[in-house]
């Protein structure tokens, strides 16, 4: 019997991604050539054309802000006009430009990138070192999506994983990854809430663990909300204490406030372990005369959380709709497990033990526990089980989740939903469609997610066309048409003619997705 093939567990991350794969009965955190195991999701594209990807490039982004691409998880599967990107292109020192289809694109150096190029990037930089640690090829993967991640974030997450010479077996919703780490083995049975605060993006599940099945009860979140927050409203305070101290102001400065940002987070992560953090940053600015002005700044722990503690007050107000979902109470779960580098802060760490009423697990690495979880599921998959020890055991089997509603705009306007929110997946519902027209031989359907009653106020996944319709008097023609949510979370359509039993072509028109041919020629370009 041939050994299944190995498959590697990526989490990528909107700051950081990590990557680990099971050897041997255990899971092994894979680090680089410089024996990094974490790696910054940042990609440089440098004068002399060549690109640069992970900690290399975040040295890039200090001294080349404009050329260095990060936290494209924040961008990826939205539209042009959404609000998360015209708050990126506000304050994001990189270009943000608008393609087909209501496309964002960034710009840099004079060629325009998909997100999912930059995403592929940081993957096949993943990728290149498992295979450099591992001696050999690796094509598969399990790779993990922040759990209320839209179809399109989900689709384009795949396509990223297809530019990096990826085959994505599976796509897991990160505190789901969390869970099986945290676990898997241990036979347990409880009830337990997965805090995800990552880079930039919050999440919180609640689980139920029996033995080796794992169960959402319910997730919610939000793809906007993370540490990347901290570091920009210290940013911030920061210009405002150079303003303050040299009646210059340097809000317009790319280079600046990148400068800034980066010494944000290492302040950030200072105030962790210390009380008072103390910044000299030299030749921050220029005055009028050419003088070079340099920044004084100090500040303490207590100060830094007062500033900062509506950040972290926003993740409760998700927790309390995923915990009304599951019609439980805070101090009613049995667990709390931490995820995210963001879950270091002890700010984070205090107003998690105040919300949930206990102390927080945290023997397992924040930063690494997604991935661990994504190649335990990997090995799952190609039925590599394992345990601690070495030991044989069943596969786990993940009951997950879909974190939004999904349905279509009725003629008035209206969201008529087919599949709701927190629904065990794969799932598939369906409904009758009639010909509004004489002889008509299409139909195109709006299909949306979210928990709006209107339409326009939800995401728009794209349209349905049914077509190749059979001729006949309006409303004699019904169409029942198929929506299912597969293991990965992502949308499938099917349609048949109800009087006939005939199977209907149904053509989806992803919006803000990429042309056939904007995909071939990102394959072309290569990552």
């Amino acid at each position: 019997m041939a050994e299944p093939e190995r498959v590697i567990g990526i989490d990528l991350g909107t700051t950081n991604s990590c990557v680990a794969i099971v050897m041997n009965g255990a899971v092994h955190v894979i680090p680089d050539e410089m024996g990094a195991k974490i790696q910054a999701s940042m990609v440089s594209f440098l004068a002399d054309g060549s690109v640069v990807v992970g900690n290399e490039a975040r040295h890039e982004q200090i001294v080349d802000p404009l050329n260095t691409i990060y936290s494209a998880k924040r961008l990826i599967g939205r539209h042009y006009s959404s609000r998360e990107i015209k708050t990126a292109s506000q304050s994001f020192p990189y270009k943000i430009v608008k393609g087909k289809n209501n496309v964002p694109l960034v710009e840099v150096r004079g060629e325009r990138y998909g997100l999912p190029e930059i995403s592929g990037m940081v993957l096949r930089r993943m990728k290149d070192i498992a295979e450099r640690y591992l001696g050999g090829t690796v094509t598969k993967a399990v790779v993990t999506v922040p759990a209320n991640f839209s179809d399109t974030q989900r689709q384009m997450t795949k396509l990223a994983g297809q530019l990096a010479g990826l085959d994505v077996i599976r796509v897991i919703n990160e505190p789901t990854a969390a869970a099986l780490a945290y676990g898997y083995g241990r036979g347990l049975k409880a009830t337990i809430a997965i805090y995800d605060f990552g880079g930039g993006t919050f999440d919180i599940t609640v689980l139920q663990i029996r033995d080796q099945v794992f169960e959402v009860v319910s997730t919610a979140g939000d793809t906007y909300l993370g540490g990347d927050d901290f570091d920009t409203r210290l940013a911030r305070y920061m210009l405002h204490a150079f303003k303050h101290q040299h009646g210059l102001a340097l809000e317009g400065d790319a280079f600046a406030f990148s400068r800034l940002k980066h010494v944000a987070e290492k302040v950030k992560c200072e105030l962790s372990s210390k009380s008072r953090a103390v910044v000299n940053i030299s030749e921050l600015g220029v005055d009028e005369k050419g003088n070079h002005l340099d920044l004084k700044f100090q500040i303490d722990r207590d100060d830094f959380s007062e500033r900062c503690q509506d950040i972290v007050q926003r993740t409760f107000l998700v927790c309390d709709d995923a915990l009304s979902q599951a019609g439980m109470r805070a101090d009613s779960v049995d667990g709390v497990v931490l995820v995210g580098g963001t879950t270091r802060m002890p700010l984070v760490r205090h107003m998690v033990t105040e919300y949930f009423g206990r102390e927080a697990s945290t023997d397992i690495n924040p930063d690494e526990v997604v991935a661990i979880g994504a190649a335990i599921q990997g090995a799952a998959l190609e039925q590599d089980h394992f345990a601690p020890g070495g030991s044989r055991r069943p596969a786990p089997l993940l009951l997950d989740v879909t974190p939004m509603s999904l349905g279509v705009q009725t003629v008035s306007g209206y969201y008529d939903v087919l599949i709701h929110r927190n629904t065990s997946i794969p799932c598939e519902n369906s409904r009758t469609f009639t010909t509004g027209i004489e002889d008509q031989t299409s139909v195109r359907l709006q299909v949306y997610q979210g928990e709006s009653r209107v339409a326009a106020e939800n995401i728009k996944l794209g349209e349905v066309e049914l077509y190749g319709l059979r001729a006949a008097p309006r409303g004699q023609v019904e169409i029942e048409v198929t929506f299912e949510i597969d293991t990965d979370g992502l949308l499938i359509v099917s349609a048949k003619d109800r009087e006939t039993g005939v199977a209907q072509a149904a053509h989806i028109e992803v919006s803000a997705g990429y042309t056939a041919e904007e995909i071939a020629l990102m394959l072309e370009r290569g990552v």
